[in-house]
């Protein structure tokens, strides 16, 4: 059942929206060289409570964390830890949700690490674009299959595929509602965008034509791509409004 929210319900999820954009620009500059996804994830958590807020994926289903920290290979859903430290060439998916006054905000950005190999940043450019992509195709009256035909349209300009395991959700006082986003074009998402819908745009863009992704049977979370290429991935949630789209992640 997909949850169409009112004034007062859209000011909280644009509070929390904005929560969760404020936290990965606290952290962008604590991603560096020589740091561990587990004080990234301890900086953010505690940002998130200063700001009186509850980091999300915390205890989430078992989930062991308060952020999400994906990097290279790892497609999402990655761990953070203080055994996984940051080297120079790596790119790392941080991502964060936030629940402020009973609302979630959900964002995600890959950062580059260092220097970065010239191809490995246009992955990373191209799967921003590629979320852009998607969210432009929102609007009142269009089906939601309009966002995965044009993120798949412009991923199919390059030698990538558009992860299909893993995809968008609808937000609000559920981390995850309905509707499914799919980032690729199908019927299956034959679902008329109404205003009042919030939902999340997030592709996850392999660099290779392979889309397929293996579960860690380690822990259960960590996602990484089936041949080992490197994924980069953005999110952003967004509101279908009277005639077209607001993001509420905007950094």
């Amino acid at each position: 059942m997909i949850k169409i929210k009112n004034s007062k319900e859209i000011k909280k999820m644009r509070r929390a929206g904005k929560l969760a954009s404020q936290t990965l620009d606290f952290i962008e500059s604590y991603i560096k060289v020589g740091v561990s996804t587990g004080e990234l994830n301890k900086l953010c958590h505690d940002f998130i409570l200063e700001n009186k807020a509850i980091p999300a994926p915390l205890n989430y289903q078992g989930f062991p964390a308060s952020i999400c920290t994906s990097i290279n290979n790892i497609v999402c859903h990655g761990i953070p830890s203080f055994k996984d430290i940051l080297k120079e060439g790596d790119i790392v998916n941080v991502d964060i949700t936030v629940i402020l006054d009973g609302y979630h905000g959900d964002t995600s950005r890959t950062f580059l690490v260092g220097n970065v190999r010239r191809e490995v940043k246009d992955l990373v450019k191209r799967s921003e674009q590629a979320m852009y992509e998607g969210i432009e195709a929102i609007k009142p009256g269009a089906y939601l299959y309009e966002v995965g035909r044009a993120v798949e349209k412009y991923i199919n300009k390059f030698s990538y595929s558009v992860v299909r395991d893993y995809g968008g959700h609808g937000i609000g006082r559920g981390f995850h509602e309905d509707p499914n986003v799919l980032h690729y074009y199908s019927f299956e998402n034959k679902i008329k965008l109404r205003e009042g819908m919030t939902l999340t745009v997030e592709p996850m863009i392999n660099q290779s034509k392979s889309y397929e992704v293996i579960t860690s049977r380690e822990d259960g979370w960590t996602v990484t791509t089936k041949d080992g290429n490197l994924s980069s991935q953005f999110e952003h949630t967004v509101l279908v409004t009277k005639d077209s789209y607001e993001i509420l992640t905007k950094s």
